[in-house]
């Protein structure tokens, strides 16, 4: 490895993890999934599994250990309801979960695909049994989305990556939208711009895991899509926004930290892809463990430490002044 490089991020030597094989039911690819501990302080993997059709759903994966001993559900956990919900019609993929302490439940947002393209749906969940779905609130297209565990204020704020125009490729950014009541979602802000030319993370961006909430602000691990003459590169960065205004970027990392390197992430159903929609934080309160897609294939882990990623975006970042918002807005 390069030394001159940190690791922040290391991936576990029995990668991948969990593929379509561990499966005890057919799938051709499992990947892409929304993680959480649960009280008793199992690892809960909420994974996309696809089928030989081409449609996704949801399959729960528990684990002891976080690594290895997988119980996974026998049948899938959140299947698409296209009759109650047409928007689902061809499938529900990329789950990111957050648990919401002033509800007593876990909020799972999810992308929801049909012809019109995909949008963004939640579901509400106890026991990752039963989901109390809310459908469609963002409209295609859009996706790569997730809660905040609480309220900003008196509203609740969702990430998200909206496309007006794909005809147009005019790029793809990361936004911010509030709500009162988990339903209906307005005050949209751009947050985090995709940049432009021949940086890794020019013309498309969007959110990876849900982000961490650190003393110093909200902690974000976004992905870029670099794209070449080969295909496209998906590589991961870091940002940080404000606490209490987090619609305010207080730092940009220069330089992706994570990337596909190893054979099953450069090969697959979608190549050089590393794309996590989770994470674990141990009870240290800063050791992360990682879950990501690789290569639209299979599920690998990797480790780090939340204070490492933070004093590394410290001394590699675009600055980035904090504007406060005008009086009243």
């Amino acid at each position: 490895m390069n030394t001159h490089y940190p690791e922040l991020l290391r991936r576990h030597k029995l990668n991948p993890i969990l593929t379509a094989a561990d499966w005890p039911y057919p799938v051709h690819s499992v990947f892409n999934p929304g993680a959480t501990l649960l009280p008793d302080g199992t690892t809960l993997l909420l994974c996309r599994a696809e089928d030989r059709r081409g449609h996704s759903h949801l399959c729960v994966a528990r684990s002891v250990n976080g690594l290895d001993g997988w119980q996974i559900d026998p049948q899938p956990t959140l299947m698409p309801d296209p009759e109650h919900f047409p928007e689902e019609a061809w499938g529900v993929e990329d789950p990111r979960i957050t648990y919401i302490p002033e509800l007593g439940r876990y909020a799972v947002v999810y992308t929801a695909y049909t012809r019109d393209g995909p949008g963004v749906a939640l579901a509400l969940t106890e026991d990752f049994h039963q989901f109390e779905r809310y459908g469609l609130i963002m409209p295609p297209e859009d996706k790569d989305a997730a809660l905040l565990p609480h309220r900003i204020g008196d509203y609740w704020a969702l990430i998200h990556r909206p496309v007006s125009n794909p005809s147009a490729h005019t790029g793809a950014h990361i936004w911010i939208s509030y709500s009162a009541d988990l339903w209906h979602w307005g005050s949209q802000k751009q947050i985090l711009k995709a940049r432009r030319g021949g940086w890794w993370d020019a013309n498309k961006i969007g959110l990876s895991p849900p982000p961490i909430e650190t003393p110093q602000g909200w902690l974000m691990l976004y992905h870029g899509v670099r794209q070449n003459a080969a295909g496209c590169l998906y590589r991961i960065g870091l940002a940080l926004f404000d606490l209490h205004t987090p619609e305010h970027c207080l730092q940009r990392s220069d330089e992706w930290v994570f990337g596909p390197q190893e054979p099953y992430e450069q090969a697959g159903d979608v190549g050089y892809a590393v794309f996590p929609c989770g994470y674990t934080i141990a009870p240290d309160g800063d050791t992360i463990h990682l879950y990501y897609g690789a290569a639209d294939t299979s599920i690998g882990l990797a480790t780090g430490s939340v204070r490492a990623m933070l004093a590394w975006l410290e001394q590699h970042n675009e600055r980035r002044e904090l504007i406060r918002p005008p009086e009243g807005e």
